[in-house]
């Protein structure tokens, strides 16, 4: 079992930026494709940044391309995504996955764990 821990979410203007972040309990950290999905309430959970394990293959979702960089240092478990140039349209519960598969998670959207999310708030 892999527990995810975010942090970071806040309330933010337009324009601003954020950066959460993402602590893995695994002890194999480096094995697993982290990313990280969105949800607003009524909606569902929406994909949004991925990277591998190794950190050199990196997706992201159309709408955050150029403004979003997901990264990750695997000697301290943890995972980032640095938001800048914030929108409104960006408010969501942000969510940490991880799964071993790669593919698996860019391919169906689907991942073996998640972390309980962060809010982040975008006032216009």
């Amino acid at each position: 079992q892999v527990q995810l821990v975010e942090s970071g979410g806040g309330l933010v203007q337009a324009g601003g930026s954020l950066r959460l972040s993402c602590v893995s309990s695994s002890r194999s950290f480096e094995s697993y494709a982290m990313g990280w999905f969105r949800q607003t309430p009524g909606s569902t959970r929406d994909f949004v940044a991925l990277i591998s394990g190794n950190g050199l293959k990196k997706y992201y979702t159309d709408s955050v391309k150029g403004r979003f960089t997901i990264s990750r240092d695997n000697s301290k478990n943890t995972l980032s995504l640095q938001m800048d140039s914030l929108k409104p349209e960006d408010t969501a519960v942000y969510y940490c996955i991880a799964d071993p598969a790669l593919d698996r998670i860019r391919t169906t959207y689907e991942y073996s764990y998640s972390g309980q999310g962060t809010q982040v708030t975008v006032s216009s």
